[in-house]
């Protein structure tokens, strides 16, 4: 038996699917998913879609409601809110982006190096990501801002960071069972060394459970660098972006004005939990929980 037909046999415990698949019969999904997709279309075509400039102020447009020129009204500067949404989920779904997959590549480097090496590196990387999975990241988001200054760029390396056990410590636990499969003690015995085994056979074996915890992580950290955005420490003004414009609009709650806070913050809801809802359906598909 070749190591490639061993490995071929190995990943038939996992089941690949395609997106129809995936959809079939799950209305919720399928909506969860068309969430995702629009928002990503949105984001990606937003200088063709968007009516006017985001940043483009006209003091003679405060705050006028719904109408034909301005869909979703204007803000406390004339600035149209429609426009601004599009626009602001260019930095609120790359920023979640960027942190996720550095954790997802980063942690799960980690966690298979860890737990195929064992000893003392185990115990050392284990021992890091136990002690930053001890910090909130919005409370390391804080401190590191506090240190560096505010700006996006700092809260997405600081995110990247606090979420690297969220992923490592999954995926360590999963490569520890992984390892005493039998496919890899045949490939052992056909002498092929452990960076191979890793890269070329255990890790691929992996990627489902790591896609399912980037998919499920990705919301979650959304949801961060929104916060962080709405006390000062992420995106700046007159940046169009979330969490920014929800902040910038609770001033406008008291004036009976609430367009720009409540259309963003609901953009920043209703994508979180497409998002959790998305990754928790490819987690049972792809592990093969649900039949």
């Amino acid at each position: 038996m070749t190591s490639q037909q061993i490995v071929m046999t190995a990943r038939g415990r996992f089941r690949p699917v395609g997106l129809r698949t995936l959809l079939r019969g799950r209305v919720v999904t399928a909506v969860a998913a068309t969430v995702v997709v629009v928002t990503v279309l949105a984001a990606v075509f937003a200088p063709l879609v968007a009516p006017y400039d985001p940043t483009a102020v006209d003091p003679t447009a405060v705050y006028q409601g719904s109408s034909a020129a301005h869909w979703l009204g204007t803000d406390d500067t004339g600035r149209d809110i429609l426009s601004r949404i599009l626009f602001g989920a260019r930095p609120s779904l790359l920023a979640p982006a960027v942190v996720t997959v550095t954790a997802g590549v980063i942690g799960t480097a980690l966690a298979v190096s860890a737990a195929w090496l064992g000893g003392w590196y185990d115990r050392l990387v284990s021992g890091l990501l136990d002690v930053v999975f001890g910090f909130p990241g919005l409370v390391l988001a804080v401190v590191t801002a506090a240190v560096f200054g505010a700006g996006l760029p700092v809260a997405v390396l600081t995110l990247s960071v606090a979420y690297l056990p969220y992923i490592g410590r999954v995926v360590r636990g999963a490569t520890l069972r992984e390892r005493n499969q039998p496919y890899v003690a045949a490939l052992r015995m056909l002498g092929l060394p452990g960076a191979r085994i890793c890269l070329r056979h255990l890790t691929p074996n992996l990627l489902p459970l790591v896609l399912a915890q980037v998919v499920t992580s990705f919301g979650y950290t959304l949801l961060d660098i929104a916060s962080l955005s709405f006390i000062g420490l992420g995106a700046q003004p007159p940046a169009p972006e979330w969490g920014l414009m929800v902040a910038n609009g609770s001033t406008g709650i008291l004036a009976g004005r609430a367009e720009q806070s409540l259309y963003a913050g609901a953009a920043v809801v209703v994508f979180v939990i497409a998002c959790n809802l998305l990754g928790g359906a490819l987690s049972r598909r792809l592990l093969g929980e649900d039949r």
